[in-house]
């Protein structure tokens, strides 16, 4: 099988040796190129065509945001962003998702980072990206024709029998969380969330999708009530589960293991419902990303 060929951005000489060295000791991928600005990754990408980018957000000549808007107007590819554990470089990071980035990886923050579990996890994105990026320049085509969609209606549920909404999310399912939760209504049942981010990161991406929702959206707290109108995001370094007080049920907030290579993970939110709520009155939600277009799967149970 043809090996993942990926370009390398980053500014830092030491990133992008980092990076080579990890994705040069994969058998499935291959670095084809690296650049120190956008400037030269233009040429790059348009000279060897490669499958994935990972591009740093901070850089000089011009700025990597500046770089992905140009990048999926004029020849989209599939991009992970490289992203700093801050405020800003969360904030950053959630509006390269809205330019197209399909996900992103955080920089290592200190020295006592195992250099093992950081190639996994690059890998593992890159890998992903490059299966969700399947298609994607037709897909970016359609979009650049700047067709206006209609309007999605809004979901309503079976109110008298759903009282629970759970799902869960991984690579590329910021934008699809953003549709999916604009279109619940105001009085739509509890919505629990678990989509696949660092800490930091989730505290920003709830107050965004607060501001675009009829819902009230926020980062999930222990013991916190769950109530209808309101969707709880899993914080980026705890399990979220739903358990049952005097009150009724609330958030609990789990500093376990992490499952499947996640914390938070989807299988510990969902396992957790089945213990408390009969199958009939929850809806379960799991978003994947299938190689020409953002997907849902739901089900009920």
């Amino acid at each position: 099988m043809r090996k993942i060929r990926v370009i390398v951005v980053d500014d830092s000489a030491l990133m992008r040796s980092l990076l080579r060295q990890i994705i040069d000791s994969t058998d499935d991928m291959e670095v084809v190129a690296v650049a120190p600005d956008p400037l030269v990754a233009r040429e790059r990408i348009r000279e060897l065509d490669p499958d994935v980018i990972t591009l740093d957000i901070e850089m000089p000549q011009m700025d990597g945001l500046t770089f992905l808007e140009r990048l999926m107007r004029l020849r989209p590819t599939p991009v992970l962003m490289v992203s700093s554990l801050t405020e800003e470089g969360a904030e950053a990071t959630l509006r390269a998702l809205e330019l197209g980035a399909i996900d992103f990886v955080c920089k290592p923050d200190n020295h006592s980072l195992l250099l093992a579990d950081y190639a996994d996890e690059i890998c593992h994105k890159i890998r992903a990206v490059a299966l969700a990026g399947r298609g994607f320049a037709a897909r970016r085509a359609v979009l650049a024709q700047k067709i206006s969609p209609k309007p999605l209606p809004m979901v309503r549920t079976r109110s008298q029998q759903v009282q629970l909404i759970v799902v869960g999310a991984s690579t590329g399912g910021t934008e699809a969380l953003k549709l999916f939760l604009q279109r619940l209504p105001a009085d739509s049942p509890p919505v629990l969330i678990v989509q696949h981010m660092p800490p930091g990161f989730t505290t920003s991406f709830a107050a965004r999708l607060d501001s675009l929702s009829e819902l009230h959206v926020s980062e999930a707290k222990e013991g916190e009530p769950i109530l209808s109108g309101h969707a709880y995001l899993a914080p980026g370094d705890r399990h979220l589960q739903i358990s049952k007080n005097a009150r009724g049920y609330v958030c609990h907030l789990d500093d376990s293991e992490r499952v499947n290579r996640h914390k938070p993970a989807v299988d510990v939110l969902f396992d957790s419902v089945t213990t408390y709520i009969a199958a009939k009155r929850v809806v379960a939600v799991l978003m994947t990303r299938c190689a020409t277009s953002p997907a849902v799967q739901g089900g009920e149970g």
